[in-house]
């Protein structure tokens, strides 16, 4: 009798496994197809296959913006900055007074100068008269050659030394003047390097003024790009802090080499006047053909710091898949990772995309 219940009890043990299993499996296919059921269907957007395309191959060089005319204002003379007139960020005329350096050393000079001068036209004045005088009696035959040479050769003497006085008076006021320093250029001033009450000498760099003709791109480019690096080639230059493209044309190659960075410098020109020297940029230089993956710029959607775009799968499942973006071409932007040829993303109506939804009518090949 026992073991007729036991065999009974395991048919019936085995019979409410079978019915949990089928309930367990009814009920996952009830939730995918709940699943299903739930994606939120999209409608009004644009699904296109991404493409190999051939452009050009670029490689990206780093450079710094430099003002096409920097003059560097130096001290002429020694002394005291006694007053600085300008400030770094100031647009200067040619010719403005930009600081004061004391001049009373120079000041005494002039004066004393001013002061020789005069005697010494005193001097040529009673010289030349002396000579007249000494004329006319020679011509009366009074005087002898040999004393009329002599009268002669003083006149020639005060009048050499006059000259000679005039040009140091001319040298002190020149001198004087070196303690205005005045704006060479017309410009905006970019680095003071020195305030009132210090001490200024003959060649010290005080103030640095660029001028408002423009601007170019130093870079640096490895040797091995010397071949392929030409005058007069166009070359895009991205400067990210101005969030700004531009087309530039190298216009000098230096063809020497830095023998630590192993690097030569190309000068870029630039068609931009609203600039600032210093400022980082990137240079793409040319170097031939590749094909690359290249998506319309209204394609990417950019989240905070994500990029990416939205991809539609085979069943016409909508995701945002994240890629690495490189350099902007005419006809889109290069797409480095992130996208595979044939693949289908959404170009038109992205204001309609959700993450997770479905194209309504299938992916729309």
């Amino acid at each position: 009798m026992m073991m007729v219940i036991s065999g009974l009890n395991r048919r019936m043990i085995l019979f409410a496994i079978l019915v949990i299993v089928l309930a367990m499996a009814g009920s996952c296919k009830g939730t995918a197809d709940k699943d299903k059921v739930r994606r939120p269907p999209v409608s009004g957007v644009t699904v296109t296959a991404v493409v190999p395309t051939t452009v050009d191959a670029t490689v990206e060089v780093t450079g710094t913006v430099r003002s096409e005319r920097t003059s560097v204002v130096a001290a002429r003379a020694m002394g005291v900055v006694t007053s600085l007139l300008v400030r770094e960020g100031d647009t200067v005329k040619a010719g403005q007074l930009l600081l004061t350096i004391d001049d009373r050393d120079a000041a005494q000079r002039v004066k004393a100068a001013t002061m020789a001068v005069a005697a010494a036209k005193e001097n040529k004045v009673l010289a030349e008269v002396t000579w007249q005088r000494y004329k006319n009696l020679y011509e009366d035959k009074a005087l002898s050659r040999q004393e009329m040479d002599q009268v002669e050769a003083q006149k020639k003497v005060a009048a050499a030394e006059y000259e000679r006085v005039r040009s140091l008076a001319e040298e002190a006021r020149t001198y004087r003047s070196f303690t205005r320093v005045t704006a060479p250029v017309a410009g905006r001033v970019t680095e003071k390097r020195i305030d009132a009450g210090s001490m200024a000498s003959p060649g010290m760099p005080l103030l640095t003024i660029e001028g408002g003709d423009g601007f170019h791109v130093e870079a640096a480019v490895t040797e091995g790009l010397q071949d392929k690096v030409k005058t007069g080639m166009t070359v895009e230059v991205i400067i990210d802090t101005l969030t700004r493209r531009s087309r530039g044309i190298i216009r000098e190659v230096i063809p020497a080499v830095d023998p630590l960075s192993r690097t030569f410098m190309v000068k870029v020109g630039l068609d931009e006047t609203l600039l600032r020297s210093g400022l980082f940029a990137r240079v793409c230089i040319p170097v031939g053909h590749k094909e690359a993956i290249i998506v319309p710029e209204g394609a990417i959607v950019r989240k905070g710091q994500l990029t990416g775009v939205y991809a539609v799968d085979g069943q016409g499942v909508i995701s945002y898949r994240l890629v690495r973006t490189g350099i902007a071409h005419a006809s889109g932007t290069e797409i480095l990772s992130g996208l595979t040829a044939h693949d289908w993303i959404i170009t038109g109506g992205l204001e309609q995309a959700i993450d997770g939804g479905i194209v309504s009518g299938g992916q729309g090949k």
